[in-house]
C-alpha cells in the first residue's frame, strides 16, 4: 500500500514537471504488516477512464447485503444512479449519508435532484445535521471498504486527480460501519413523503443545478 502511494506520488510529480526523484530514496523495501488486503487507486483526467469509478461500480453491482456510503459532494451520473437503484431493487440495504449544508449550493441541489428517483427505488437517504460533511467513504457487505478524496460527482470522476484506498477485511469494515452509524445518529432521514412536500423554490434550484451537473 505504501509503495503504491509512493508510485502515485512519483508519477504525478513527474507529470507536473517536478525535478527527477530517485526511486531508491522514495521506495524502500515494503514490509508485510497487518492482515487486510489493501490497494491504493489513483485517477487522473489524463487516464482513459477512472479506475476508482470502475472499481466502485463493480463493487456496487456485486453487493449482497449492505451498501453504506458517506459523501460530501453527491451528483451521480446515470450509471452510478442505476447501480444504486439496482442494488436496492435486489434487497440490498442501500444508505446514503449526505450533507444538509455545503459550501456549494449548486452541488447540493444538483444532487438533491436525484433524491426522488433514489427514494422510489428504496434507497435510504440521510442528511447530516450541524456539521459540514466532508467524508468520502463506502462500506459494502461489511468487508469491502474505501476511503479517499473522491466525491461521487462528475468532476471527481472526469476532471480531478484523486486517490482512494480500498480495503478488504471484516475488521476494518466493522470500524467503517461504526463510524457510519455514529454519523447516521446525527442525521435526518429523508422520506419520500416528506421530500414530495418540499417547496417549489427548492425544486427550481434542483433543476438549475441539474443542468450544470457535468461540470460540478
Amino acid at each position: 500500500m505504501v509503495a503504491e502511494l509512493q508510485q502515485l506520488f512519483l508519477h504525478t510529480w513527474a507529470a507536473q514537471g517536478g525535478s527527477v526523484l530517485s526511486p531508491a530514496d522514495y521506495l524502500p523495501t515494503p514490509e508485510h504488516v497487518g492482515n487486510a488486503v489493501v490497494r491504493a487507486i489513483g485517477s487522473s483526467p489524463d487516464d482513459p477512464y477512472s479506475q476508482i469509478y470502475v472499481t466502485l461500480i463493480a463493487a456496487l453491482r456485486s453487493a449482497q447485503s449492505e451498501v453504506w456510503i458517506s459523501n460530501a459532494y453527491f451528483v451521480p451520473d446515470p450509471q452510478l444512479l442505476a447501480a444504486l437503484q439496482q442494488a436496492a431493487g435486489r434487497g440490498v440495504d442501500v444508505r446514503l449519508l449526505l450533507p444538509s449544508s455545503t459550501d456549494s449550493w449548486l452541488v447540493l441541489h444538483a444532487g438533491r435532484a436525484h433524491y426522488s428517483a433514489l427514494l422510489q427505488a428504496g434507497v435510504k437517504i440521510y442528511e447530516r445535521r450541524n456539521a459540514l460533511l466532508h467524508v468520502k467513504t463506502a462500506v459494502i457487505d461489511g468487508v469491502w471498504s474505501t476511503v479517499g478524496s473522491t466525491n461521487l460527482d462528475w468532476r471527481s470522476f472526469l476532471h480531478n486527480q484523486e486517490v482512494n484506498a480500498v480495503v478488504l477485511g471484516a475488521e476494518f469494515g466493522d470500524k467503517m460501519r461504526s463510524a457510519f452509524v455514529a454519523d447516521q445518529a446525527q442525521a435526518t432521514l429523508i422520506t419520500l413523503a416528506s421530500w414530495q412536500q418540499r417547496p417549489w423554490r427548492i425544486r427550481i434550484k434542483e433543476q438549475f443545478g441539474h443542468l450544470w451537473e457535468y461540470w460540478l
